[in-house]
């Protein structure tokens, strides 16, 4: 465990947008370091010595940063397809993870992970960020107040309007099979030749990627779960379509139904998953609206918004078909029940904001992942929760291309057949 006053040295693997923007918040955070990085893509490689000078170690080779000395941790922003490779030879090394979502490519995959990290006993943490996000730690603490009485169901939506929010990644000018190493990017994936959409834009492609699935709803049932303390449904159905953004095999449209069944945690409730990559929108639309017997809360960015408006049960207009004594008795009878109610009760309140925006999700998730190597405790978003999160997201692809209903054992961890 490296003493409070000593260096984390990290190696980045993987050095795409993301994986560089992990990097630059790993590295904004005292006493961490980048000393090496590796990516299949030499002008990344390049860039990353500029940005961290040109005595950093820089490799094709995943292998070389795992097997390298002097490196604590390793943050793993690959292709979905890799993750569970990397991570699990990374924790056999005696190395700490970062993973970004998901944590893994298939369900299946999951285990394997769950047992390095225990047999370890180093750290590993999925970069999943609304795990750390204030917001979403404020609406767990209103939730367990019962501040919107009982969960009836969720609706959540990611939406998305801009090419690179579609995943349309720029390609360099000089991307080709010199300057990017296919055969190693590929790995155990399916053989194409060389494609540099597939390389650039994995994301589009299921032998890398696990599209909406992985990128956009493992986010939302990771702020889901935060909340609720659920550890995830017990049936799952997909649908959607290519809509407008058609050169990939995974949907832009996506909609999914999920039943969370009754828990020591919360009563049963439903959720509804929405991903729309051309909504006609300005701007991304984000949220996670948790549906209640007394209110509504709403879990964005930067805030979370609570809106209440207790009212008493009240009679409805088909009294006025029964006879007037009936009528009369009904109406006494009422009033006598709801006497002590009062009178604002029945007027709409207003809503209460809690504002977040003064910090940074993606930044408090790399601060708890150092932190818990430093102090060894545990972390925040473990392989069983990142599994617990990925799961149930997976699924909504199996649902989608077997076109049928999933069933899933959320405390096992697996597809009930």
């Amino acid at each position: 465990m490296p003493s409070p006053n000593s260096n984390i040295q990290i190696a980045l693997i993987g050095a795409g947008g993301m994986g560089q923007g992990d990097a630059k918040l790993a590295t904004s955070l005292p006493g961490v370091k980048l000393v090496a990085a590796c990516d299949c893509y030499d002008g990344r490689l390049q860039h990353m010595k500029e940005i961290y000078g040109a005595d950093t170690f820089t490799t094709r080779d995943y292998r070389e940063i795992v097997s390298r000395s002097g490196i604590d941790a390793v943050i793993i922003a690959t292709p979905d397809h890799w993750h569970r490779r990397i991570s699990v030879e990374s924790l056999n090394a005696g190395k700490h993870v970062y993973c970004e979502k998901p944590m893994v490519h298939a369900i299946e995959e999951g285990r394997s992970i769950i047992d390095a990290q225990a047999k370890s006993g180093k750290v590993f943490q999925v970069g999943s960020q609304y795990r750390s996000s204030l917001a979403y730690l404020k609406a767990k603490e209103l939730f367990e107040s019962k501040a919107i009485g009982q969960l009836n169901s969720v609706e959540a939506w990611l939406d998305r309007n801009s090419a690179i929010g579609a995943w349309e990644y720029s390609i360099p000018t000089d991307a080709d099979t010199k300057t990017c190493d296919w055969d190693r990017f590929q790995g155990n994936a399916p053989k194409h030749t060389w494609d540099p959409n597939r390389f650039f834009r994995w994301r589009n492609f299921r032998d890398y990627g696990t599209g909406v699935a992985g990128d956009l709803f493992v986010h939302l049932l990771t702020g889901l779960h935060t909340v609720t303390g659920s550890m995830g449904p017990s049936r799952v159905f997909a649908t959607g379509g290519i809509r407008y953004w058609t050169d990939r095999d995974v949907p832009d449209t996506m909609l999914a139904t999920l039943d969370y069944p009754e828990s020591s945690a919360h009563p049963a409730f439903n959720v509804l998953l929405r991903v729309n990559f051309k909504s006609g929108e300005t701007k991304e639309s984000f949220g996670v609206k948790f549906i209640g017997s007394d209110g509504v809360m709403t879990a964005s960015f930067k805030e979370v918004t609570l809106d209440r408006t207790p009212r008493p049960e009240q009679f409805d207009g088909t009294i006025s078909s029964f006879a007037e004594k009936t009528q009369r008795q009904f109406r006494e009878q009422w009033q006598e029940k709801h006497a002590e109610s009062s009178p604002t009760a029945l007027k709409p309140s207003s809503a209460e904001v809690f504002d977040t925006s003064k910090t940074e999700p993606q930044l408090e998730h790399h601060r708890n992942f150092y932190k818990s190597i430093r102090e060894g405790t545990p972390s925040v978003e473990d392989a069983t929760f990142g599994l617990r999160a990925a799961g149930p997201a997976l699924l909504t692809n199996e649902s989608y291309f077997q076109k049928k209903i999933m069933q899933w054992d959320a405390e096992k961890m697996e597809i009930v057949a």
